[in-house]
C-alpha cells in the first residue's frame, strides 16, 4: 500500500502553487476535473474543479491542490487552531528553515508563535501560509530522527 496524496481546497490555485513551489514542491500536473462522473465520487453532483498535483523532490509524497469553480465552497476551516477536529496541518522537512521562512514571508507566510528546538533532533515551527493554511516546517539537526526518540520511549 502507498499513500498517494493529501488534498487541500484553495481559493487561488496560482497562489497556492507559487507558495508550495517556494517550499520545494514541484508542479507535477494541472488539469480540470469536470462533470457528473466526478461528482459521483465526491457526492457533489455536477462539479468543475481545477486541480494541481504538487510532488516532493524525492517523488514519494504529493499534495493535491483543488480550486472549486462549481459548486461553490460552503465552509472555511483554514484559520482554525491546531487543536480543531479534522485537517490539522501538513508538515515538511526542510533544509534551511531560517532562509525558507524569509522567502515564505514574501508570500504571506507568518510564524504562528515561534521557531522552537525539539532536543537535538529538529528546529520546527508552524506557519500560516497561503490563504491561512497551517503548515509545519521542520529542519532536521544531525542524524537522529523523531521516530528514534519515540522508539526509545516505548
Amino acid at each position: 500500500m502507498e499513500m498517494h496524496n493529501v488534498g487541500i481546497v484553495v481559493e487561488s490555485l496560482d497562489n497556492a502553487i507559487e507558495f508550495f513551489t517556494e517550499i520545494g514542491l514541484i508542479l507535477e500536473g494541472r488539469m480540470m476535473v469536470e462533470g457528473e462522473w466526478a461528482g459521483r465520487v465526491t457526492g457533489l453532483g455536477d462539479q468543475s474543479v481545477e486541480v494541481a498535483m504538487m510532488v516532493t523532490p524525492d517523488g514519494h509524497s504529493r499534495l493535491e491542490l483543488s480550486q472549486f469553480l462549481r459548486p461553490q465552497t460552503i465552509a472555511d476551516h483554514r484559520t482554525n487552531p491546531v487543536n480543531s477536529l479534522g485537517y490539522l496541518r501538513v508538515m515538511f522537512r526542510v533544509d534551511n528553515l531560517d532562509e525558507l521562512l524569509g522567502r515564505l514571508e514574501k508570500h504571506g507566510g507568518k510564524v504562528v508563535d515561534e521557531v522552537v528546538q525539539f532536543g537535538d533532533v529538529y528546529r520546527l515551527c508552524y506557519i500560516r501560509g497561503v490563504e491561512g493554511l497551517l503548515i509545519g516546517l521542520a529542519e532536521q539537526l544531525g542524524n537522529t530522527k523523531a521516530t528514534d526518540i519515540l522508539e526509545d520511549n516505548e
